[in-house]
């Protein structure tokens, strides 16, 4: 067998190796932060639910440096966790606000992949987690007034894409200097 396709494929099986081990690692980053997040008091008295999503820094970084089938796992086990956790509305609110975000994402990658920033990527993230929520509720609840909470919806989407973007991008010179960006 020829020495350099040897290299190769070890070279590859070192390449997935690490990625796994970083999409567990940052599995287990965005179940801490889900815990930490989840012992602050609510961010605004009289609007329940509203919270930065600090666990969805694991799933952007997964998007933007490992690939789309990583991150969606990771929202995936999240849901579990939050299953395990909190119960099954909430696991329904984390999975179809999870799933309709990175698939929002994705598709703004796949669109305008350089011509994007994280933080327009993050903010529609974000939105759209949050708009996913709001249909999976309105399923389970059936209150036709549900909607009426959107606009505060849209609204706190946008200042927790804002903070989970400058978080990501404080955190990435880090990354980087593991050796993992």
């Amino acid at each position: 067998m020829d020495n350099k396709l040897v290299e190769n494929k070890a070279t590859t099986s070192l390449n997935k190796t690490k990625s796994l081990v970083l999409a567990g690692l940052l599995f287990a980053v965005a179940i801490v932060l889900s815990i930490v997040e989840n012992s602050f008091p609510p961010i605004m008295i009289g609007v329940p639910g509203v919270k930065l999503g600090l666990s969805n820094i694991s799933v952007m970084y997964a998007l933007f440096f490992l690939n789309k089938g990583q991150a969606f796992s990771i929202a995936i086990l999240k849901a579990m966790f939050v299953l395990i956790t909190r119960g099954i509305m909430a696991a329904a609110l984390s999975l179809s606000g999870g799933i309709l975000s990175l698939i929002i994402m994705s598709i703004l990658l796949m669109l305008l992949k350089e011509k994007i920033s994280y933080l327009i990527i993050s903010i529609f993230g974000a939105v759209f987690h949050n708009i996913g929520q709001l249909v999976a509720i309105s399923f389970m609840l059936t209150y036709v007034y549900i909607w009426a909470y959107l606009p505060v919806l849209l609204i706190t989407g946008v200042l927790a894409g804002i903070a989970t973007s400058t978080l990501l991008k404080f955190i990435l010179p880090a990354f980087k200097k593991l050796g993992l960006k």
